[in-house]
């Protein structure tokens, strides 16, 4: 086996091996020296393939939103309204939260802790998300400005956003993931009707 070849494969082997810490403790789990030693290479090797720890989880994230917006994806149907489409879409990204809820907070801790620092293949892994929900955000609201309905698309995806990270976290604002569905759903209709 080449250099190469050792080195991809090695990169292949720390990807999956942190896409399990982090699913099970979140970004913080990553630990250079744990990694080495379950990947059987030295601390140095890892840096070898990655810059740093935070590099190999923006790789990590890479793969989850992939995932995500398969999901996403796949929740739609041709004869869906816009607003059956935007609450199709919506129970994806919960169910796939309440499903992978370490891989999904560490796809918004990464991008905050790397700050103007982002990838531009993360950049429009992101983006890609957000042009799934403006076609639909697009058609209800009957505007054609790229920009406004960018700016539309951000406002719900926020408010959906926080619905599901209150309702995933379990915290102290009554949203509960038993109301998530319903909340989303009144969310929605109300704005788009």
């Amino acid at each position: 086996m080449s250099t190469t070849e050792r080195r991809a494969e090695l990169r292949r082997k720390l990807i999956e091996l942190a896409r399990r810490e982090i699913t099970v403790g979140g970004a913080k789990a990553i630990k250079a020296r744990a990694l080495s030693q379950a990947a059987g290479c030295s601390v140095g090797a890892i840096y070898t393939v990655f810059e740093d720890l935070g590099d190999l989880v923006l790789e990590v994230n890479a793969d989850t939103f992939r995932q995500l917006g398969a999901k996403v994806h796949s929740s739609l149907k041709p004869e869906q309204s816009p607003l059956d489409q935007m609450i199709s879409m919506s129970m994806a990204y919960m169910d796939f939260a309440n499903e992978n809820p370490m891989l999904w907070r560490t796809l918004f801790e990464a991008e905050a802790s790397i700050g103007s620092d982002v990838p531009d293949w993360y950049v429009k892994a992101l983006d890609g998300l957000m042009a799934m929900i403006d076609q639909p955000v697009a058609a209800i609201f009957g505007e054609a400005d790229p920009i406004t309905v960018r700016l539309q698309t951000k406002s719900l995806f926020s408010a959906v956003h926080g619905i599901v990270l209150l309702g995933v976290e379990d915290r102290l604002s009554s949203v509960g993931r038993e109301n998530m569905h319903d909340m989303i759903r009144f969310l929605l209709t109300r704005i788009a009707t």
